[in-house]
């Protein structure tokens, strides 16, 4: 299993604080949305089917209603993932910061 590591200041990241924390949940929630992106590809969502499908057209641009369903359903709450991973991402942060 990889590790998380912290989350080190760069250009465009705030120092330690609120407004860095409200970073770390954005891509907390972005890697949530890549995930359940994933998962509803491997559910089978948005096959085309075999007959009167959209053909070549439809499987391209598939992935990305995949991918805003996703960012719909972490926008609604999603499944817990964000928070967990904020969690993490911050006690590392903020171990790191002190």
């Amino acid at each position: 299993m990889v590790g998380v590591s912290a989350v080190v200041p760069g250009p465009g990241l705030p120092q330690p604080g609120r407004d860095r924390d409200e970073v770390i949940m954005a891509k907390a929630r972005d890697l949530e949305a890549a995930f359940l992106a994933e998962m509803l590809n491997h559910a089978g969502l948005g096959q085309s089917s075999e007959s009167f499908g959209g053909g070549h057209g439809e499987d391209q641009f598939a992935s990305f209603l995949k991918q805003e369903q996703a960012r719909m359903i972490v926008a609604r709450g999603g499944i817990g993932l964000a928070e967990a991973i904020f969690a993490s991402m911050a006690r590392a942060d903020h171990a790191q910061s002190k």
